[in-house]
């Protein structure tokens, strides 16, 4: 464990191991064979769910050198979902990174790995075995894992509902993203990947991260969204733009936040922080990414 972490320290600073007082592990653990790899996922299924109700769908991408079972310890989903009946996904990147294009990020990338298709064939598999809504697929992810839900809803198969990345942006250009509902949040003194692009001063990842406001404007523009509504509610900055069929295409940033998840105390008690910086009390991004997924439907499947 202290060569992973150690290890992590080098890569985006992303959270790598949950404390001993973090909540246990209440999903399965699931194996998908990708091109001939063997690929691993979590799945927290709320027993209140009955069999055959055609449920939401949350998959949560962990950041760079954390895991599927770091990430269901630190961020809140499964409580949030046994309270409000979705099922939560936590796909393992393989070498505990994701290859979201461009420059980013470590081993993943490095190998090529294909987790496109892996985020494909995990949709397509919990859609047919799980119950799962075609219409309310959402994707969510941390730092690295932002960069793969920003991949993946500009070159996978499946039509999301919505996208809602946290401290991320493309790690490659995107001219052509789906027409797709985002909720995106960043701290604004992110280091690691900083909001007006270019490379950060902690990491290691060397190359350019495309602006943030250059990716929401891709995503804006796909989604044929009107313009922006301005709202600033203390240190949160709220830029909202409606768009056609019902999407929204949302930008949160945070004042004086860095690299981090926002949350409460509670949670980020549970964390064992790894150069990332502290949660930003401002808001609880869990709770506010499930109301902005609740609300929006894929119109295509």
């Amino acid at each position: 464990m202290r060569a992973v972490c150690h290890f992590a320290l080098a890569v985006l600073g992303i959270l790598c191991a949950a404390s001993p007082a973090a909540r246990e592990p209440a999903s399965e653990v699931r194996h998908l064979e990708v091109g001939n790899i063997d690929r691993t996922y979590r799945l927290h299924r709320p027993t209140t769910l009955a069999a055959n109700t055609a449920v939401p769908l949350v998959i949560m991408l962990h950041g760079g050198f954390g895991s599927g079972g770091q990430a269901e310890g630190a961020y809140g989903w499964d409580e949030l979902a046994d309270r409000e009946g979705f099922l939560v996904a936590y796909p393992d990147g393989l070498h505990r990174s994701w290859n979201a294009g461009g420059m980013c990020c470590g081993p993943a990338l490095r190998n090529q790995v294909d987790d496109t298709g892996f985020l494909d064939r995990l949709i397509e598999t919990l859609i047919a075995h799980e119950g799962v809504d075609p219409a309310r697929v959402y994707l969510t992810g941390m730092s690295n894992g932002a960069a793969m839900a920003y991949r993946y809803a500009c070159a996978g198969e499946h039509r999301l509902a919505a996208i809602g990345p946290v401290a991320g942006t493309f790690s490659l250009a995107c001219s052509r993203p789906q027409p797709v509902s985002v909720l995106a949040i960043h701290g604004l003194a992110d280091e690691h990947v900083p909001f007006a692009g270019g490379q950060g001063t902690k990491g290691v990842t060397r190359g350019e991260w495309v602006p943030v406001a250059r990716t929401i404007a891709a995503f804006r523009q796909a989604s044929r969204c009107g313009a922006p509504l301005v709202r600033q509610d203390g240190p949160v900055h709220r830029d909202s733009a409606s768009c056609e069929e019902g999407r929204d295409v949302v930008l949160l940033t945070i004042e004086a936040a860095g690299h981090q998840w926002p949350g409460p105390e509670r949670r980020s008690l549970g964390q064992r922080t790894l150069g990332a910086d502290p949660p930003s009390r401002a808001l609880d991004a869990t709770q506010v990414l499930w109301a902005f997924f609740a609300a929006h439907r894929s119109r295509r499947s």
